[in-house]
């Protein structure tokens, strides 16, 4: 499932809790936030995209950033977040993280 965006999704971890920011020029276009837990997992809390970019597959392109760190660190994602949720519900290719 490829996403695509001109947007740089910025990745930020501050001890146990960490977050995806997607960024367009100096602008914050969404938010993905996550909580580590036992070193082998994060718990993916809340994703939020501001309204003038939403539809734009903002949302879409967080989770997949959080897939590719999971996947690299052999973390396992638990999506706590509807909209993440949702993510997986559709796309089977990204389960082998859950």
């Amino acid at each position: 499932m490829a996403g695509y965006s001109d947007m740089d999704i910025k990745h930020i971890e501050k001890g146990e809790e960490g977050y995806f920011k997607a960024m367009d020029g100096e602008n914050t276009a969404g938010e993905l936030s996550y909580t580590s837990r036992n070193g082998d997992r994060i718990i993916i809390n809340h994703t939020e995209v501001k309204p003038q970019y939403r539809g734009q597959d903002v949302g879409k392109n967080m989770v997949l950033k959080a897939v590719e760190y999971a996947r690299e660190n052999e973390l396992k994602i638990v999506p706590a977040c509807s909209f993440a949720k949702a993510m997986f519900e559709r796309s089977a290719e990204l389960r082998d993280v859950l």
